[in-house]
């Protein structure tokens, strides 16, 4: 390979490069901004007298795969019994 095709195609790369980092910082920028709406969203449940806890699990739960969630509460319950907590 010749100098003047390794230099182009260094530029090549180092743009590519640039150009997925900066697509990175982007979406981080993004990312964090959403992160703060949804704190937001909590606080303002929190102020109409919800729980934010319970409402992150809530959130969770609802995320999960309906059979593992009914799976996970079933045992769930089988060793709050064993401990009688039920």
């Amino acid at each position: 390979m010749s100098k003047a095709a390794e230099t182009r195609a260094g530029k090549i790369a180092k743009d590519q490069l640039t150009s997925i980092i900066e697509r990175i910082e982007r979406l981080l920028e993004e990312k964090k901004a959403i992160g703060d709406d949804v704190k937001e969203v909590y606080a303002e449940a929190k102020g109409n007298g919800y729980d934010p806890k319970v409402i992150k699990t809530i959130v969770k739960m609802r995320a999960q795969d309906p059979n593992e969630r009914a799976e996970f509460e079933t045992i769930l319950e089988t060793y709050m019994q064993a401990l009688g907590m039920l």
